[in-house]
């Protein structure tokens, strides 16, 4: 969901709980808080007629006149401006988030007209006033980029940052888990100091803390793209948090080896099938209570 769209929702007091939780995550939360906060102390003093009345006449009674102090007032009207400025400017000048939700995705386009697909429960950072000077973005989960031709554009990560002038390419950031995908054009990927540049089909891949060898992608988009998640060779315990990523659920695990191996995929539409796509290869089964699901070996 949009920065904005959150901000506007909050200030209408219509979060929903899973929209509040993406509201606090927010760089300028504290910030917005507090302004809310101070401004609950500004209100206009009281006006009492009659007191106001009697002030009248008795300046009538005594014929005195008023003169106005212009350069206070002068001094007034500029400070008001000054904050006002001030506010615009705080506002204005600070950095863009965007995030997703589980089972929620959203395409965003960035300043230059790059694309950028976010999967769910991510977030994007980007500064929009210091975009011609800079074209940077913070990630934390996974998205898949169309970047526009123009200058250095990267991509930064805890744990490593992608490079690109103009190409199509996915990033994936979870915990101990770094994979770059190049799809169009080439990417160069810096991790722990050193570089790897990567050419059409090509993946960059660390899995904690460790680089693993990849084959060649053959297809034109990663799968999530199109609402199906795909897996060669990974640990079950990655394809259950993307499980409960998608659809927004908790799985609870009974007697089962989650460092074995998994290939296969399952869909983001229809829970049951992707849970049999999950489970039947590995000889398990499940319950479901809620938004919680057990699985267990036969």
């Amino acid at each position: 969901m949009e920065r904005e769209d959150l901000i506007q929702k909050w200030l209408d007091h219509n979060l929903s709980e899973e929209e509040h939780e993406a509201f606090k995550k927010l760089d300028d939360y504290h910030a917005l808080t507090q302004l809310d906060q101070s401004m609950k102390y500004f209100k206009a003093p009281e006006f009492n007629v009659g007191e106001a009345q009697t002030s009248v006449l008795k300046r009538i009674k005594s014929k005195k006149k008023k003169v106005i102090n212009m350069p206070l007032v002068i001094m007034r009207i500029a400070a008001i401006f000054l904050v006002t400025f001030g506010i615009y400017y705080f506002y204005s000048s600070r950095d863009i988030t965007v995030t997703t939700l589980a089972a929620e995705k959203s395409t965003i386009s960035l300043p230059d007209k790059s694309l950028v697909t976010l999967n769910a429960l991510t977030s994007l950072v980007y500064n929009k006033r210091q975009w011609k000077q800079k074209r940077e973005v913070i990630l934390d989960g996974e998205a898949f980029f169309k970047v526009a031709k123009g200058a250095t554009f990267d991509v930064k990560t805890d744990l490593g940052t992608v490079t690109v002038y103009g190409t199509q390419f996915n990033v994936k950031e979870r915990d101990n888990y770094f994979e770059v995908i190049c799809y169009e054009g080439l990417v160069g990927v810096t991790y722990n100091n050193e570089l790897t540049k990567l050419h059409p089909g090509e993946h960059f891949l660390i899995r904690n803390g460790k680089y693993i060898e990849t084959d060649i992608t053959q297809v034109p988009a990663p799968s999530w793209i199109n609402n199906e998640s795909y897996f060669k060779s990974t640990p079950y315990s990655e394809v259950i948090s993307e499980f409960e990523r998608q659809y927004n659920v908790t799985i609870q695990l009974q007697d089962i080896d989650t460092s074995q191996l998994f290939t296969g995929s399952f869909t983001h539409k229809n829970m049951d099938v992707a849970l049999k796509s999950i489970t039947l290869p590995l000889q398990l089964r499940f319950t479901k209570t809620a938004n919680t699901i057990t699985l267990i070996r036969e």
